[in-house]
């Protein structure tokens, strides 16, 4: 498959903001305007999906199908766009792929953003056109008023510096609940990266939230492992050391998995009350991963900050390091 890389933004480009997922309603006015001045203060201009309203809710707290996929097809035509933002995640992203026209989006390449239930729409597009996504902060995510510096930092790399990116471990890390309280504010110091396995490795990035990536196997909307393919997949508090093993395995049982040559694990929230001890027990029991590098305690996942990663890029790891790259 022929990838496509959407251009870099620059200072003027039009910012597209949709609600593909859950509405805009739960992202409270002091965070939408915090979002929009970091993203205005880059020189971009920010717009909204006509049907990303206060009261434009269902019973599953989204807009209709039809009203969702009309804000994509709106975003991929106007030629005034050139990024598409998701607002927050959900739980019913997956319920647009089938309408969706991807030979629009193909023809119309620009640059969408976001994650977690957003897995799905990210790993769609990529499978069927061939467009890289980006696995990064939503829309809402950029209206945290502290610990947003090393978010924005890594996205700025990703969408508008030079697309290589060194990673590093954020100092520290927030599993709060921020979008409540904005000043009252627990930050952890941040041990690092887990080296599970040393190794070297390089490939395509492909993954997400695994829960939700998981949605699409056996679908056409699942980007097939290719050769040397790096994954790399979170889970969200509600999922326990039960739930990710048994995701894990059934993504390990996909046939395409063998080209799988690295692995990268989000950090888990403390919800989910999964330790280091236990997630090396997890993949020693698996003898597919006893030769892969594999690379924890990354910061993309459910809690804060957040890296941007490339779905469709380029990863490289090698020993507890991680370049990421268009």
């Amino acid at each position: 498959m022929e990838k496509i890389i959407p251009n870099k933004l620059v200072q003027g480009d039009e910012i597209r903001v949709i609600a593909p997922a859950r509405g805009i309603k739960i992202i409270g006015q002091d965070s939408r305007q915090i979002a929009r001045e970091r993203l205005e203060s880059w020189g971009l201009k920010v717009s909204f999906g006509r049907h990303t309203t206060d009261d434009n809710w269902d019973m599953l707290g989204s807009s209709s199908v039809q009203d969702r996929v009309e804000d994509i097809h709106d975003a991929f035509q106007d030629n005034n766009v050139k990024a598409i933002f998701t607002i927050i995640g959900g739980a019913n992203s997956n319920q647009l792929l089938p309408y969706l026209d991807y030979d629009l989006i193909k023809k119309n390449p620009k640059v969408f953003c976001g994650f977690s239930d957003i897995t799905a729409l990210l790993n769609a597009i990529y499978a069927k056109t061939g467009l890289v996504t980006f696995s990064g902060p939503h829309f809402s995510s950029l209206g945290m008023l502290k610990g947003a510096d090393y978010t924005l930092e890594n996205l700025k790399i990703m969408l508008m510096g030079d697309r290589v990116n060194a990673v590093k471990p954020s100092k520290e890390w927030s599993d709060d609940l921020w979008f409540i309280n904005q000043q009252d504010r627990n930050f952890i110091p941040n041990e690092g990266y887990w080296t599970i396995h040393k190794g070297e490795a390089q490939g395509t990035l492909i993954g997400g939230n695994l829960g939700t990536f998981n949605l699409l196997l056996g679908t056409a909307y699942r980007p097939v492992f290719e050769k040397d393919t790096i994954l790399f997949i979170e889970d969200t508090e509600g999922a326990d050391i039960l739930d990710f093993e048994r995701n894990f395995q059934a993504l390990i049982y996909q046939p395409d998995f063998q080209n799988v040559k690295g692995i990268l694990i989000g950090r888990f929230q403390k919800g989910s009350k999964i330790s280091r001890e236990q997630l090396e027990y997890i993949i020693s029991t698996k003898q597919a991963l006893q030769n892969l590098p594999i690379i924890a305690n990354v910061d993309f996942g459910h809690s804060t900050p957040l890296l941007t990663l490339p779905v469709g890029g380029s990863a490289h790891i090698k020993d507890g390091e991680i370049l990421l790259k268009l």
